[in-house]
This record gives structure tokens, C-alpha cells and sequence, in this order.
């Protein structure tokens, strides 16, 4: 996706930027949800967003081989089931648990065989936050709504691995931009099955589209210009801010107030995913998620 120099941000202004559109994005989400649901809500944004990017990128399918067919149909289906879990899981529970939750997934690939005590001690904190939000007494949090984030947090961790192989051998915007038809197929028989696209109006029609913009199309532009210039592992620990920044979103757009020992899981959470990247051997995958 060419960008003009001209108007190109800086790197890490754009990761930060992309930071704030996803989140506002989900903020967005969430008010479609009373009318659309979870399965309609991801519908219209994978959907709207697949136009989008198909539009601007304008890949070539007929010339794509099948080494790249191979690689970016299954990295498209679990982009698209990491959406429709996220969207589940943000239905039931608020916008900065949700996004912590899902951070669990490429914060265990990180530490995936790792040996070292220090990865131990991140793998801990990590579980510690986990275990301040479940709901021991059987009230507070949906448990519901933590599984499917952390279902979609595994999808991450998929979709983490496919996209590394789907990069190798297809440029970054047109792997975005296929992945992005083939991410319908997993959401929409359950958008489908729901009656909810039937609801659509011109207005949620603008809303989706703002949808698409702010959570989809912008984000993987921002990320795609910074990650010309900005190292991985730095990359990787702005990214780790994310659930912070979701938490903050939830609270101003939403609503949403967490108690002390929620704002401590997150806390917890983004302290071993900075600590996991920064004491790497070899830097973290630098793919955005949601």
C-alpha cells in the first residue's frame, strides 16, 4: 500500500496512532453490538474492510501462485476467527480485559520452550493477571466472555505463525488485502444465521464503514510504514501497551471502570509481555493483532 513520504508519520507516532484506532474502533464495535451482535458486527467489519483494502492494494489474484494461494487462504481464516472471537468475548466483558486476555496467546508463543528462569518468572506474572481476573467467587467477569478471549488470543498466536510464513513468500499490503476475503468465510454464515445483516440501515452502514477504517484499513497501514523503519523488538513493546490503552478506551468511551484488581491483571499482563521482548534471544513476531 504506497504511502506518500509526504504525509508519512513518523514511526512510532504511527504505532501509537494505530494503537488509539484500534481501540476506538472496538469502542465503535461494541455500540453496534445491541443491534447487529458479535456475528454481525465482525461481518460488517471483515467485510467492509476486505472491500476497502481490495479497492486501494488492488492485488493481482489471477498472477498469485500456489505456494501464495497455500499460505494466505489460512492465514485469512484465522484472522478471521481471531476477529469473531474478540468481538464475542468484548460482548460480554469490557474493552481493556478483553484485549488482556487475548494478549495471553503471543505472549505464550513468546515463551513457548523457553528455559531460561527469567522466562519463568514472565510466564508467572502473566498467569498472576490471569488469575486476579477470573471470577473465583463465581460472580464479577463473564466467564463466557474470558474464554473466547483467550480462544481468540490463540487464533492470535495462529494467525502470528501463518502471517510470518504468508510475508515470505507475499508483500505485506496484498497479503492484508487476500487474507482479508478469505477472513469473511469463518464469520459470516453465523452474521448470516443471526438475521442481523438484515438490520442494516444507511446509518449502520456509515458506522461499519468507520468500523472498518478505524479497526481494519488505518491500523495495518500505520503498522505496515512504521515497520519500515522502526526495529521489531521495539515494535513489540509498543504493541505490548495496547491493553492499557484498551483499558483507558473502555473507561472514556464506554464506561467501563475496572476494579483495582482487574487494573492490576493488565498491569501484570503488559509488565511480562515488555519483559518477554525485552529479554528475547531473538526478536518477537512484530504482526498487530485484533
Amino acid at each position: 500500500m504506497p504511502t506518500s513520504s509526504r504525509f508519512a508519520l513518523p514511526a512510532v507516532p504511527a504505532v501509537l496512532l494505530s494503537i488509539v484506532s484500534v481501540q476506538g474502533g472496538a469502542a465503535i464495535a461494541k455500540g453496534l453490538f445491541p443491534v447487529l451482535g458479535a456475528a454481525g458486527t465482525a461481518s460488517a467489519r471483515i467485510g467492509l474492510s476486505a472491500l476497502v483494502l481490495l479497492a486501494v492494494v488492488r492485488p493481482r489474484l489471477g498472477r498469485l501462485s500456489g505456494a501464495q494461494w497455500r499460505a494466505v487462504v489460512p492465514y485469512g481464516l484465522a484472522l478471521g476467527a481471531m476477529n469473531f472471537l474478540f468481538y464475542c468475548a468484548l460482548a460480554r466483558v469490557p474493552l481493556g480485559l478483553a484485549v488482556t486476555l487475548e494478549f495471553v496467546g503471543p505472549l505464550g508463543l513468546a515463551l513457548a520452550g523457553a528455559r531460561r528462569w527469567v522466562d519463568v518468572a514472565w510466564a508467572v506474572l502473566a498467569a498472576a493477571g490471569i488469575a486476579l481476573i477470573a471470577p473465583w467467587s463465581g460472580s464479577g467477569v463473564d466467564l463466557l466472555g474470558m474464554g473466547f478471549a483467550l480462544a481468540a488470543g490463540g487464533c492470535w498466536t495462529v494467525y502470528i505463525v501463518l502471517g510470518q510464513r504468508t510475508a515470505a513468500v507475499l508483500p505485506g499490503a496484498q497479503a492484508v488485502a487476500v487474507g482479508m476475503l478469505f477472513a469473511v468465510v469463518p464469520v459470516l454464515p453465523f452474521g448470516v444465521a443471526s438475521g442481523s445483516l438484515l438490520a442494516f440501515t444507511p446509518h449502520l452502514l456509515l458506522l461499519g464503514a468507520l468500523l472498518a477504517v478505524f479497526s481494519s484499513v488505518l491500523p495495518f497501514t500505520l503498522e505496515m510504514q512504521a515497520l519500515r523503519t522502526l526495529p521489531t523488538r521495539t515494535f513489540s513493546i509498543l504493541m505490548s501497551l495496547e491493553p492499557v490503552a484498551a483499558a483507558i478506551s473502555g473507561w472514556l468511551l464506554l464506561g467501563e471502570r475496572l476494579t483495582l484488581g482487574q487494573w492490576l491483571a493488565v498491569v501484570f499482563i503488559v509488565a511480562a509481555s515488555v519483559g518477554a521482548t525485552l529479554t528475547a534471544t531473538q526478536p518477537p513476531a512484530a504482526i498487530g493483532g485484533e
